[in-house]
């Protein structure tokens, strides 16, 4: 692949055909790298990232590693990724994100501090996890503070729906999780309540969960904490 194909590839998204159009939770804005990005890309794409192919990804192949894998859905600027990776170094990390800049971000940043266990990929998460994950092969699931779509007429569009929930029970190992952190009180009951109607998840919790000391708070968190808005922390997990 020449390095021209290699920012093409990467500056498009297609969305597969199928049911999995219903849930989209995204806006796509900004696709152009500028000079300083496609040299970020051109030396760290290789290692750290990967494309959509449509089959299963075999984690051994693409980490060199057995470790159990987590997958974080919507990574925004990449900075939370980046920390659990190195706090927690005991799993691997595949980090789904469309918008483009925090992807080559956090590919910058992989770069810079050689973080093994990390690989990211710009594309849509429900394809991903539909056609590249295997059903009981993931640990666990981190969605952190994911876009609240706050008008009624937008709620279609938040990703935490019954299909998306369902998705994600299926790709956990018995025990694995899903961690949800929102700043949308709103939301995050809507999501107890539907997450309750999944058969193949319980909440040990009974309601929300305490925060783990493995998560920081991240600038978007703090700022929300200072207009006093309530963080709820959802964790649910694959009897």
């Amino acid at each position: 692949m020449t390095d021209e194909e290699l920012f093409q590839k990467l500056g498009k998204i297609e969305i597969r055909q199928g049911k999995e159009r219903e849930i989209k939770s995204y806006v796509l804005r900004n696709n152009v790298l500028s000079d300083k990005d496609r040299e970020i890309v051109r030396e760290n794409m290789p290692k750290f990232g990967f494309f959509y192919e449509d089959r299963f990804i075999d984690y051994k192949e693409l980490f060199g590693s057995d470790k159990p894998v987590i997958i974080e859905i919507g990574f925004g600027m990449g900075d939370t990724t980046q920390q659990v990776a190195i706090r927690r170094p005991e799993y691997n990390y595949i980090g789904i994100e469309v918008f483009l800049q925090g992807f080559v971000k956090l590919l910058k940043h992989l770069g810079e501090d050689n973080l093994e266990n990390v690989r990211i990929i710009r594309f849509n998460a429900v394809d991903v996890i539909t056609h590249m994950i295997a059903d009981g092969s993931v640990q666990g699931f981190h969605i952190f503070f994911p876009d609240p779509w706050p008008k009624k007429k937008h709620h279609k569009r938040r990703l935490m729906q019954l299909p998306f929930i369902h998705l994600l029970a299926q790709k956990l190992v018995k025990g694995g999780y899903i961690y949800m952190v929102t700043d949308w009180e709103e939301y995050a009951a809507e999501t107890l309540e539907t997450a309750a109607l999944e058969p193949l998840l319980n909440n040990p919790f009974y309601g929300f969960a305490p925060p783990v000391a493995w998560r920081p708070v991240t600038k978007f968190e703090q700022k929300g904490m200072e207009k006093e808005y309530a963080i709820s922390e959802i964790w649910l997990e694959r009897g």
